[in-house]
């Protein structure tokens, strides 16, 4: 597990944000994405421990937690695949759903974000704010240079919400070619959408807003009843006059 230094990230007066140091707070950050996943949205998750959502990426990942200090409740995580470990394991979890391929140049200093939750008693946006703070303390600390990963939009609507989004993102937020990503479980997006007007979720909307584009039409993802945007962040495009605000 990598060690990064809690104390030489900023703190809040409520809530705290480090990388997990061992398995226990591991667990802790599989508990939490069990609660979200499993019993929030119902997906269908495969585990040897109950109650936690365990996969075969967890081992090489490291895990952002950010812990509520008066209770000391982990309530927000994000994983964080780095190249290194993505040549261990053989694959990043993303590959699943997309095929990388045009993507294979950046891939040396290419770092992946997964398993992004947020306890539903904490969703202001602060806890998602510390999760970044650690992000970008992490990917400068290791030198990488482009944050990858799915965001996921709920199919309750039959992923006509999910088509609308990536409308609305693929105005102005659309990867070049170079950066494009095909979905392996294609979203019939043109079949769905029927000009519906939606705001885009929380999470997405800091990513665009932060810089990231989007890397072609969403994917199904059948387990969790999700569509899938695969969004790409280089740092070197990070917009960092809404980062110091967003990240504080």
């Amino acid at each position: 597990m990598l060690d990064l230094c809690a104390t030489d990230l900023p703190r809040s007066s409520r809530y705290h944000v480090s990388l997990a140091t061992d398995d226990s707070e591991i667990r802790e950050a599989q508990r939490l994405r069990y609660k979200v996943f499993a019993d929030e949205m119902g997906a269908r998750l495969t585990s040897r421990l109950p109650d936690h959502d365990v996969d075969r990426y967890d081992p090489f990942c490291d895990h952002l937690l950010v812990r509520e200090l008066d209770a000391g409740e982990v309530v927000g995580t994000y994983r964080i695949l780095s190249p290194g470990a993505a040549r261990r394991v053989g694959s990043y979890y993303s590959e699943d759903e997309f095929d990388l391929t045009r993507l294979h140049f950046l891939r040396p200093h290419m770092a992946e974000l997964g398993r992004s939750c947020v306890h539903p008693g904490h969703r202001s946006g602060v806890v998602l704010a510390r999760l970044w703070m650690g992000l970008a303390d992490y990917m400068t600390r290791y030198g990488y240079e482009t944050v990858v990963g799915c965001a996921s939009i709920g199919m309750q609507d039959g992923g006509h919400a999910a088509a609308a989004v990536y409308r609305q993102l693929a105005l102005r937020h659309l990867a070049p070619i170079e950066w494009r990503a095909t979905p392996r479980y294609r979203l019939p997006i043109e079949s769905l959408d029927y000009g519906q007007d939606v705001s885009l979720p929380p999470l997405i909307r800091g990513y665009a807003r932060l810089g990231a584009l989007v890397c072609g039409e969403p994917a199904w993802d059948p387990d969790f009843n999700t569509a899938d945007l695969l969004m790409l962040l280089p740092m070197t495009q990070l917009n960092r006059a809404y980062a110091r605000r967003f990240l504080g």
